[in-house]
């Protein structure tokens, strides 16, 4: 049992935003540990069911009779301060706790909390190592950000002193974790609302690396410089990944693809052929997701026959190039949630491996900030697909105060020499993509908003 005594101080626990991928699952470890919670949300979800089903008392809207008998509130970013639950906090002298600063309580418990990060790639490379561990009865708690059916939800509370948790850049917030192992996949420009420059996120990751005890574990993408320099700044034992860069721990090589994508490879450690791997989830970005896995697996000392099988049964977490269905036994549709052009082009390779006609991307902008900074990689990326449909840009926390439209995008595609077509109108979009769809054609709606709406209505 994790050692619990910073926490002891605070028998009822009430959590606004419940429901949230991260929440959820910190109510269910807390639950687990004989806490007692509970928690409200604006609205019902797969989530705040399955907390109901581990007797959690979940209130959809304000419960302030709950907020009164707590020791503590911890919310999630987007609650505002002037929440009433909150400001009834307030007035009652309780504290309140920001749901990354929980988090951090909650990495301080196990002996071996491991991170992974990185601008792409964090929920699908969580739940290989997931699964791995799992495969291996090594018994973790995990968070991952998103549903995966081998957990039946985003979270497991185990009875080990391994935590898996996926570790995120924004706002900084992996900096209140305290990490014994970390996995950096790539260091990239996003959450530019934040950060601003590229040199900013650059030593938010330095500082996070820092972080690591002298006998910690880091694990580095090798293709991505950015990434390498990051041993420079602590003592932990680093071990290194790549396709592209073979003076690496872990490489691999003769990668082929199957006519779904999905591909195998052989992995090479210290030179030595390690193990034959085959993928159940498209791209050569996978490849290099897998890789990050079993470096840290094998420091591990999981045994390669563990890792190879439950790399073998993940076949995607939700939202990450998840099959939603047929268009009439036409067409087939896909949903993923690439928000940023690396992502885009990274889902583009996914498909040319696959076995299609013509290739359709109904496209949701997420953020204004992130569509104006990175407009012209945005339409570079998104000409890798022969029809584009550009929705209007999801705001998620921010108001437009950047002067940019979805039209923006689609003339610069057009300026590109590449027809695109702005449908804002679901329903109209839904009509143009079956009036127009072709026997064969691939289908995927793109982003990170309500564009995963899109999927279900043109399969139905």
């Amino acid at each position: 049992m994790p050692n619990i005594d910073n926490l002891r101080k605070y028998k009822n626990i009430h959590m606004i935003g419940i429901g949230g991928v991260s929440m959820s699952g910190i109510a269910a470890i807390l639950k687990n540990w004989g806490f007692h919670v509970t928690g409200s949300d604006w609205s019902e979800s797969e989530n705040t069911l399955k907390l109901k089903q581990d007797n959690i008392k979940v209130s959809i809207g304000h419960n302030l009779e709950d907020v009164a008998n707590s020791d503590v509130v911890v919310y999630s970013a987007a609650i505002k301060q002037d929440d009433p639950e909150m400001l009834e906090a307030k007035r009652l002298s309780i504290p309140t706790i920001e749901r990354a600063d929980f988090l951090g309580e909650l990495t301080r418990c196990f002996k071996d909390t491991i991170c992974i990060s990185g601008t792409h790639g964090k929920t699908t490379t969580t739940s290989m190592i997931s699964l791995c561990f799992i495969e291996a009865l090594e018994n973790p708690s995990i968070q991952v950000g998103a549903f995966l059916k081998q957990l039946d939800g985003n979270y497991l509370v185990g009875k080990s002193e391994h935590f898996i948790i996926e570790a995120c850049e924004y706002v900084e917030s992996f900096l209140k974790f305290s990490p014994k192992a970390e996995v950096i996949l790539n260091i990239d420009n996003d959450h530019l609302d934040y950060f601003k420059t590229f040199e900013n996120i650059k030593n938010a990751f330095i500082k996070y690396v820092k972080l690591l005890p002298e006998n910690g574990l880091i694990i580095l993408n090798g293709d991505d410089t950015n990434c390498l320099e990051l041993t420079n700044y602590t003592k932990a034992k680093a071990i290194t990944y790549g396709i592209n860069n073979k003076n690496v721990d872990f490489y691999a090589d003769n990668i082929i693809f199957d006519d779904d994508g999905f591909p195998e490879f052989d992995v090479y450690y210290k030179n030595s052929f390690y193990e034959k791997i085959k993928l159940s989830v498209p791209g050569i970005h996978n490849v290099l997701n897998a890789l990050a896995c079993i470096s840290l697996c094998h420091a591990y000392n999981i045994d390669k026959k563990f890792i190879k099988s439950a790399l073998l049964k993940f076949t995607g977490a939700h939202r990450r190039f998840e099959f939603k269905g047929k268009i009439n036994n036409i067409a087939s549709v896909y949903d993923d949630y690439g928000h940023h052009p690396t992502e885009i082009v990274a889902t583009a390779k996914s498909l040319m491996n696959k076995k299609y006609n013509k290739s359709w991307v109904i496209f949701q902008p997420h953020t204004y900030s992130r569509t104006k900074k990175l407009l012209n990689d945005f339409s570079n990326a998104l000409i890798n697909f022969d029809n584009i449909i550009i929705l209007d840009i999801y705001a998620a926390r921010e108001k437009n105060i950047y002067d940019i439209s979805s039209k923006d995008l689609v003339d610069k595609i057009i300026s590109l020499g590449k027809e695109a077509y702005y449908i804002p109108n679901f329903n109209d979009c839904i009509k143009y993509v079956k009036d127009n769809i072709s026997k064969g054609d691939i289908v995927i709606t793109l982003g990170a908003g309500t564009v995963t709406e899109i999927g279900p209505m043109l399969v139905k």
